[in-house]
């Protein structure tokens, strides 16, 4: 049997290990050269990781008269590392200086207040007080106000709007709703109609109904409709809501408008009374679309 003879570099290897040696580790090799069996790269030492153990340094502290030309941001930015000072050195002169810096911020925000009220009564126009008042009578009477326009303009358009609320037989919620629905029927004239989804499942792809219940405003003969409850909603939400979608449907508010409340037009819950809000034109209508010669029956 005739014996392999054992490479030169693992008999030289094995040598130098016996003789109480250690093998050196080469240096990287040029491009294109070979290496041998026992070739190896020495690891480099991995970088220090960055330490952050130098001694913070105390902040400057001008005088009060210069401190109160600064602005908002530089204020912020001095309190926040005289915090980290104090936090640090933990000395009671540091730490009174950092109360020192937010009792002045305190006096600060406390004198924009009172000069923002001083502006709120001579610009009654940037005030909310005047559309909606604080006062327990002014504020029913401007509900009732509120209210009596919803009907009107939700009872002038009952021929040309209809209530749709989906639902399942298995549904506990849907009989909770269903009155409120029966009731926004009885007050404002509307025609409503109740579809379940489980007798009727072609109603369910038709308009992307999966919560029940879902009521909806549909405009008759028409390609519109809108959403306006997903789950149990109450009856004066439910109200105020589709006094909205009508609103929108036909035209008379902007999307942008749509949490514009009745009698609030011009005014300054009014989100363009004072011009546009937005660089582009917004969409119509937010209102899903359904074939023009669809009618929803019951």
């Amino acid at each position: 049997m005739k014996l392999r003879r054992p490479p030169a570099a693992f008999i030289g290897a094995l040598a130098l290990l016996c003789s109480g040696g250690t093998v050196a580790a080469q240096q990287p090799s040029t491009p294109g050269q070979r290496h041998g069996y026992w070739w190896y790269e020495a690891p480099k030492p991995e970088p220090e990781a960055d330490r952050d153990d130098a001694t913070i340094e105390r902040p400057h502290i001008p005088p009060m008269e210069q401190l109160a030309t600064w602005t908002p941001p530089r204020i912020r930015d001095l309190i926040a590392r005289q915090r980290d000072y104090a936090a640090t050195v933990l000395t009671v002169d540091a730490v009174a200086d950092f109360w020192r810096l937010q009792d002045f911020a305190r006096r600060k925000a406390r004198a924009f207040a009172g000069v923002t009220q001083l502006a709120m009564l001579q610009h009654p126009e940037l005030n909310s007080r005047s559309a909606n008042p604080m006062v327990g009578d002014a504020r029913s009477q401007l509900g009732a106000q509120k209210d009596a326009q919803r009907r009107s303009y939700l009872g002038a358009n009952a021929g040309e709007f209809a209530l749709v609320m989906f639902s399942r037989s298995s549904c506990g919620y849907c009989r909770v709703q269903w009155r409120i629905v029966q009731r926004f029927q009885e007050e404002m004239g509307w025609q409503v109609t109740l579809l379940d989804l489980d007798r009727r499942p072609e109603v369910k792809e038709r308009f992307g109904v999966e919560i029940t219940p879902t009521t909806m405003v549909i405009r008759r003969g028409s390609a519109q409709r809108m959403i306006i409850a997903s789950g149990v909603e109450a009856y004066p939400a439910l109200a105020q809501t589709a006094y909205q979608a009508v609103r929108l449907l036909r035209g008379d508010i902007r999307p942008e408008q749509f949490l514009t409340g009745a009698g609030e037009e011009g005014g300054f819950f009014d989100a363009l009374a004072n011009g546009p809000v937005s660089a582009g034109e917004p969409a119509a209508a937010a209102a899903d679309s359904m074939a023009p010669s669809a009618e929803i029956t019951p």
